[in-house]
């Protein structure tokens, strides 16, 4: 069987990090959606996404498909009902479509499917801040899916323990004279990862490939730093996709960060009001600002974006793709992409500057910057211009 994932109708309420990335390339909990699906059916999977990101993600159809949205996380319970799935039958959960089966090239009319309910209150992905705030559970999962049936390298002496059996160190990690308590919660250490002298760390958490916790951090659970990233100073229940750098001291909490972003030294988040009040977001469907429900969520930073040192974000502010960040005083909280400037005024940062920005920090991790790459943010660039209209 052919399994391909589709963004669906959260796409829009999951910018900006979809404007880089289909909605399966998400990373929450220890791995991405699309290598939780992976996982889980054993085989590789294609992409129904914008136009302009299917040059990198392609779809691939076969003679026999099944279709699934990739906001859903998947599960034992949730794959066994989708690899069950009968011609015109419709996978549905909440008046949400889930999964669909369909020959290849055929028109399908999800409405005249038949129905079929889920048997399971499955775990969504339906807005940015559920990527931090259901990143506890997602951890728990993944570290179960992923861990079953193998061995942890040996837990080094020097490294101080609590609950032993919730940590998972994967060969070639590098922990020496830190703190792991993993009694609410698991920890995760991923391949050839390393924790520095002196961190301490509470699970949940997840340190992914390559990552590195910088001497001194102070890692809440309900964290996963991506692949290839650098995390200092103090973490709470946050998401960094990969290849992105906090090294410094400074808090960062509730927040999620995409990936190529760079924190400056001693930057800090709010992620709560002074008055206690749920906070919103910009919301890029209804180009306003939406209640989260929330009474903590902090800072939300796309792919590319940067910010300089003592930086100070407010309660809920959401940037953009490509945005540099820096000066006095507390920017406004919603930063259009290729944003460049901070409280005292923005201008707009030109596509070939942020191209050789970003071909620099790519060519440090042997990354190339692809002509892919500036086609995607060209798109983004054109896309998000209303958004600067009022800039210098």
């Amino acid at each position: 069987m052919n399994y391909i994932l589709f963004d669906g109708n959260f796409r829009n309420q999951l910018l900006p990090f979809t404007y880089t990335r289909p909605v399966a390339d998400i990373r929450v909990g220890i791995l991405t959606i699309r290598e939780k699906w992976e996982h889980f059916l054993e085989t590789t999977t294609s992409t129904i996404t914008e136009d302009y990101l299917s040059q990198r993600w392609p779809l691939v159809e076969l003679e026999e498909n099944i279709f699934i949205n990739a906001a859903f996380l998947p599960s034992t319970a949730l794959v066994a009902q989708i690899k069950a799935l009968k011609k015109n039958e419709v996978l549905i959960y909440d008046d949400i479509y889930v999964a669909f089966k369909a020959a290849e090239d055929a028109e399908v009319d999800l409405d005249h499917l038949t129905p079929v309910d889920l048997t399971e209150s499955p775990l969504i992905i339906q807005n940015t801040w559920d990527i931090f705030s259901k990143n506890s559970l997602a951890i728990e999962a993944d570290f179960k899916l992923i861990t079953a049936g193998r061995t942890s390298a040996e837990i080094p002496a020097s490294v101080h323990c609590i609950g032993k059996e919730n940590i998972f160190i994967e060969e070639g990690a590098n922990v020496n004279m830190a703190s792991l308590n993993a009694e609410n919660g698991p920890i995760y250490i991923g391949k050839n990862a390393e924790i520095m002298e002196g961190s301490l760390v509470r699970g949940p958490f997840a340190l992914c490939e390559q990552a590195t916790l910088k001497m001194g951090a102070k890692i809440y659970g309900g964290t996963t730093i991506g692949p290839h990233s650098k995390v200092g100073g103090e973490v709470n229940n946050s998401v960094i996709f990969g290849y992105s750098n906090k090294g410094h001291d400074g808090f960062l909490g509730n927040s999620v960060l995409g990936e190529w972003c760079n924190i400056g030294a001693d930057s800090n988040n709010s992620n709560l009001k002074n008055n206690y009040a749920p906070v919103r977001l910009w919301d890029y469907e209804t180009e306003g600002f939406a209640d989260t429900g929330l009474q903590f969520c902090g800072l939300m930073m796309a792919d590319h974006s940067k910010c300089g040192i003592n930086t100070m974000f407010n309660t809920g502010t959401v940037v953009g793709v490509s945005a540099n960040i820096y000066g006095g005083g507390f920017p406004r909280n919603f930063i259009p992409s290729f944003a460049w400037g901070g409280s005292s005024g923005m201008t707009t940062y030109k596509t070939q500057k942020a191209f050789e920005v970003a071909e620099r920090v790519m060519q440090r991790r042997d990354i190339d910057f692809t002509e892919e790459d500036k086609n995607i943010l060209t798109h983004i660039f054109d896309e998000t211009e209303k958004y600067r209209k009022n800039f210098k």
